[in-house]
């Protein structure tokens, strides 16, 4: 059950993410309300919260709605990425989004299927997965990249914000599928 929900949610936050929705149905899904930890009473009402805020944050990343995105930022969020290094505080963080990815040749989506969540004692939730990177405007000079991720929720004073992000194992899809084959 678990798993079919993560491939149905993967599906579903992978669309909006690269366009496959409406808007209407991706301004619908990113404007629910989002349950606060205290009304999380299991799994399932954990993996709704953290996946409606990961379509947020990347919903907001995909079409650079700065606004938003920065919204969804703790003040000493903490981004580090295995290739770009590390990205201290919000404004800063914002900032990053703006001048690297605001280009509209960066569009993410999650892996259907990878999205795992884990709820943490009075703090909020840790959520792990993939993404790739899509670049519509130059997809033949870039291609498509991918990593793995991890980001770490709280819930505080009535809001979740995004504390924690590591972003490792960055590679070219097509290079890691070639890799692949050598190995069998």
């Amino acid at each position: 059950m678990r798993l079919r929900y993560l491939l149905t949610s993967g599906l579903l936050v992978g669309a909006f993410s690269i366009g496959w929705a409406s808007p209407a149905d991706a301004q619908a899904a990113t404007e629910s309300k989002i349950a606060a930890l205290d009304e999380i009473k299991n799994q399932t009402d954990l993996d709704k919260a953290i996946t409606a805020l990961d379509a947020k944050l990347f919903d907001a990343y995909n079409h650079c709605d700065l606004k938003t995105f920065d919204g969804l930022l703790a003040d000493d969020v903490e981004f580090y990425h295995d290739q770009g290094g590390v990205t201290l505080g919000r404004q800063k963080l914002t900032e990053s989004v703006k001048n690297n990815i605001c280009t509209g040749d960066t569009q993410r989506a999650l892996v259907p299927g990878m999205l795992k969540i884990y709820y943490m004692k009075g703090y909020g939730a840790i959520e792990m997965g993939v993404h790739r990177f899509l670049h519509p405007k130059t997809e033949a000079a870039n291609g498509t990249g991918e990593a793995s991720f991890v980001q770490l929720w709280q819930y505080k004073d009535g809001s979740w914000k995004l504390t924690r992000v590591l972003s490792y194992d960055h590679h070219s899809v097509q290079a890691k599928t070639k890799l692949s084959r050598k190995l069998r």
